[in-house]
């Protein structure tokens, strides 16, 4: 079904649609729960006919400064939208990821108003989409902007995949070679970082369902195997194999391989550690 908004006239798909009129009733519901937020929920959902829409205007609100005023950003957010619809699909994978696993968000329409993990993941994927195209002082400003309004920090040039939870948010920094797949779920202070000042490839490579608690640091070019459970605070220096989990620093495998993906169960339980002094 085409559409005429805000980012012109576009496709949108089912999904797009559905979680839409999610988040439009969820709107609605607020406001008649509590009519202070009537106006901030008008201008931020109401006003808007599609999801692509409502999100270009969110970000650029956010995002918006001296140097870019919201009505140019927000034209830019739209053009990066309808040159690559795969944009907004991540950007709803992502939404429904927050919503699913994090046990504070009760509803779509929260982690699209406040939740500023989910708005930096999205100002990434507009900056990464520029960076792409050569310009780099843009994504690098958008990339300045979010870690300065939302205090994460995510290279323009890192590769991350779709429905990620970045819980909380607060200092997390993932640098230029990492790699994210899709399904990942990261909590605060989660460093994805290198090593030294070598050039080329020095960042972590994180593979679809992983689990990465609070504080952890995942340091140089290694991998994180699909379905592993980093826990809080560690410090990963080598491969992690899949489905096993890490503590430590440096961190070391406990207990036996598991089967769940963690990302989903957001489960942070560890198996018992033997210390050894």
């Amino acid at each position: 079904m085409a559409q005429l908004g805000l980012c012109g006239e576009r496709r949108t798909s089912e999904a797009s649609r559905a979680v839409w009129r999610s988040v439009r009733e969820e709107a609605v519901a607020a406001i008649e729960h509590d009519r202070v937020m009537a106006d901030g929920i008008r201008d931020t959902v109401l006003q808007h006919d599609n999801f692509a829409d409502a999100l270009a205007h969110r970000l650029a609100r956010k995002l918006s400064d001296y140097a870019i005023s919201i009505g140019t950003l927000e034209g830019m957010l739209c053009e990066a939208m309808s040159a690559d619809p795969s944009i907004e699909t991540a950007a709803l994978a992502d939404l429904t990821a927050v919503r699913d696993r994090d046990p504070a968000c009760p509803d779509l329409l929260t982690p699209f108003l406040f939740f500023k993990g989910y708005q930096a993941l999205q100002a990434y994927r507009f900056g990464h989409w520029l960076f792409k195209r050569g310009r780099r002082h843009l994504a690098f400003h958008l990339q300045s902007r979010s870690a300065e309004i939302f205090a994460v920090d995510i290279h323009p040039a890192a590769r991350l995949g779709r429905g990620l939870l970045v819980d909380h948010g607060t200092g997390v920094v993932v640098g230029e070679t990492a790699v994210i797949d899709d399904d990942v779920s990261m909590l605060q202070g989660v460093t994805l970082g290198g090593t030294g000042k070598q050039m080329g490839d020095r960042h972590p490579k994180i593979q679809r369902g992983v689990l990465i608690g609070a504080g952890a640091k995942v340091l140089g070019a290694i991998t994180v195997g699909e379905g592993a459970k980093v826990g809080a605070g560690s410090i990963v220096l080598e491969n992690v194999a899949p489905y096993s989990t890490v503590v430590g620093n440096p961190a070391r495998v406990v207990g036996r391989k598991h089967t769940a993906m963690p990302a989903f169960t957001m489960d942070q339980t560890l198996p018992e550690i033997d210390y050894v002094i």
